[in-house]
């Protein structure tokens, strides 16, 4: 009767040993949930470096189409103003030939004149000796 009652009641140890079973299975199962959530967080740290790095690329791109851009703006600037200076030029040329042009024609013109007043001149003078011609007769 002794020894039933005595396993009957526990003994502190037994206590003891009871809740510590308890809380280290609780603790446990924290540990396991914790462990789990530390996993999808290293998850989510993975996806967020996943994104990180293909905005670094997208932005890398759109800097590199950026400067061809402007590479590509500049020469057409360059070109532009070669197309306009090519077009004063050609222009200029235009002005010139037609310049000369006026110019020969300006010239036959004066030769023209020339020989016409000569003609005159050469009319006057034989229109004067003949006056003088016919005075002195």
């Amino acid at each position: 009767s002794i020894e039933e009652n005595l396993r009957v009641v526990p003994s502190e140890l037994e206590i003891i040993k009871q809740d510590f079973e308890k809380r280290s299975s609780e603790l446990g199962k924290k540990i396991e949930q914790q462990e789990e959530e530390k996993m999808r967080l290293g998850l989510d740290v993975d996806i967020h470096k996943l994104e990180v790095e293909k905005l670094r690329k997208g932005k890398n791109k759109a800097e590199e189409d950026l400067d061809s851009l402007k590479t590509d703006y500049k020469k057409l600037c360059l070109s532009i103003r070669t197309a306009e200076a090519r077009a004063r030029e050609s222009a200029l040329v235009k002005i010139l030939l037609e310049c000369r042009n006026e110019e020969a024609r300006l010239k036959a013109w004066v030769a023209e004149l020339e020989r016409s007043l000569h003609l005159c001149h050469s009319r006057n003078s034989m229109i004067e000796l003949r006056t003088s011609l016919n005075k002195i007769e």
